[in-house]
């Protein structure tokens, strides 16, 4: 099976500037999350992929298809639900989304027909023949959201789908997205600067930073991984202690001030590093326990790229 995503050598200027910068790589999963700080690349990377940015080198398969020479085969496979409003103001959400999904290649029965389910799908049955601009903000990424799904893609990409959505907006449109995840042959491609989001609906994640791959991490293998985090400040610790606690299987890294950062393997307990601490004479002061995160392996990736700690 070919990867939803495989990325050869891509670059992409825009205005004589250089953007990406010869991203290689496979996606594997059936879910993946883009993350990155602003200006990392994110947008232009799905643009690209959608076919609206020429790459100046390179290449990228979605589905199979090449952007380059399938871009038309593509984009009826594909779902786009932007970040910003591309909405028309004054006219019905049910003839917005028909007209999306004719867009997308379907005839103007079946597209109305689909347009009407997809209404129902995300619960805005009662408001489909309201104009868009009088939907709230809540709606409007429903809407959205039916018009990115109305065609029936193979490739839902999602840019930011909970912006700016109160805590019940939220987890409901969350909810609809994991459905539609969990559907067979359905691939999901979800951008946003929430970190709960990505982790609650993808399987794979990729990071960017000024235009190039931070990192490459698949989430299902971590979870099964069951990694845990120990920091902690110890008193009396001396080269034997951290190489002790690596005898159990645990990374251990050392910084100033007897702080010690140590990730524990399936199998190890907390119980387990006292004890070291016990046998080598070590008092531990203070200790923070805590499962592995998608936080971590983020600020990790911007860390070895050179990043400050800062927001999205």
């Amino acid at each position: 099976m070919a990867p939803t995503i495989e990325l050869s050598g891509l670059e992409v200027q825009l205005g004589g500037r250089k953007i990406l910068h010869g991203l290689s790589g496979a996606l594997k999963s059936r879910a993946i999350g883009l993350l990155g700080p602003n200006g990392a690349g994110k947008s232009t990377l799905i643009l690209t992929l959608l076919g609206f940015h020429r790459p100046a080198s390179g290449t990228a398969r979605v589905l199979g298809l090449d952007i380059r020479s399938d871009a038309t085969r593509l984009r009826s496979l594909v779902g786009y639900m932007p970040e910003n409003d591309a909405f028309i103001a004054r006219m019905p959400g049910i003839h917005f989304v028909r007209y999306m999904a004719e867009i997308s290649g379907l005839p103007p029965d079946l597209a109305l027909e689909r347009a009407h389910q997809a209404f129902v799908y995300v619960g805005l049955g009662e408001a489909r023949y309201r104009t868009l601009g009088t939907y709230s903000l809540g709606m409007k990424q429903l809407a959205k959201l039916a018009q990115a799904i109305a065609h029936g893609p193979r490739l839902l990409i999602l840019d930011e789908p909970t912006n700016g959505l109160d805590p019940p907006g939220r987890k409901r449109l969350i909810g609809l997205i994991r459905e539609i995840q969990q559907a067979p042959d359905t691939h999901l491609l979800l951008s946003s600067h929430l970190l709960h989001d990505v982790e609650e609906t993808c399987d794979e994640v990729l990071i960017l930073r000024d235009g190039r791959i931070a990192a490459v991490c698949n989430l299902e293998e971590e979870r099964k991984a069951d990694r845990r985090f120990l920091e902690m400040e110890a008193a009396g610790a001396e080269s034997a202690f951290p190489a002790a606690l690596e005898a159990l299987g645990c990374e251990c890294s050392v910084s100033g001030d007897n702080r010690f950062r140590v990730v524990m393997p399936k199998g190890v307990e907390i119980r387990d590093v006292y004890r070291v601490a016990g046998d080598h004479g070590v008092r531990i002061e203070r200790l923070n326990h805590r499962r592995d995160s998608l936080e971590d392996i983020f600020l990790n990736a911007m860390q070895q790229a050179g990043a400050p700690n800062g927001r999205l």
